[in-house]
């Protein structure tokens, strides 16, 4: 069953231009808002971010064949430090969009029409790409453990003294002893 698609949704494309005719080709590069919930835990697009593409609409025998590359930027955390990163996205898009759904099967793209929606390739193509563990960079140290200073700006004597719990209640007694030795 096919969804009808809203025209007047960013990443819904016309194809009208194209036309059905197997072996034509439209070349096209535009900026897209980016959706919304696109990321995973530490690292996403940020909601409407400019998503650059650069597609390749061809007319094959069963569809639309859609190719091409869409770069978008990226806003996140480190996961050693928690610093904000920002980085970029490149990733290559490739999808099928079938006439109709006696060529397609149950997870293929269907036109709507002359409408297709390029959200659901995009959002699959970069949720995949996504670094699962962002880092500022290769050298980051991360936080202390014990106190949650970033490693880089503690410096290399940051250290705490450890004391075993088992022998804590022990620790007072050593600085009565050393108080009545002084007397």
């Amino acid at each position: 069953m096919t969804k009808h698609l809203d025209p007047r949704s960013p990443w819904v494309i016309s194809t009208h231009d194209l036309g059905k005719r197997p072996g034509t080709m439209l070349r096209r590069s535009f900026s897209l808002p980016a959706p919304a919930d696109l990321g995973v835990e530490m690292i996403g697009v940020p909601k409407d971010a400019d998503v650059e593409l650069d597609l390749r609409f061809e007319a094959v025998m069963e569809g639309v064949l859609v190719s091409g590359t869409a770069r978008a930027p990226l806003a996140g955390e480190c996961v050693r430090c928690l610093e904000p990163l920002a980085s970029g996205l490149e990733v290559d898009l490739q999808e099928l969009f079938f006439y109709s759904d006696e060529d397609a099967s149950e997870e293929d793209s269907l036109l709507d029409g002359e409408l297709l929606d390029l959200e659901p390739t995009f959002r699959d193509a970069a949720v995949l790409a996504l670094p699962l563990s962002p880092v500022c960079g290769d050298d980051c140290q991360g936080l202390c453990t014990e106190c949650g200073i970033r490693l880089a700006e503690a410096g290399s004597d940051h250290r705490h003294e450890k004391i075993d719990a088992r022998w804590a209640s022990l620790q007072g007694l050593k600085t009565e002893n050393d108080n009545d030795q002084e007397k």
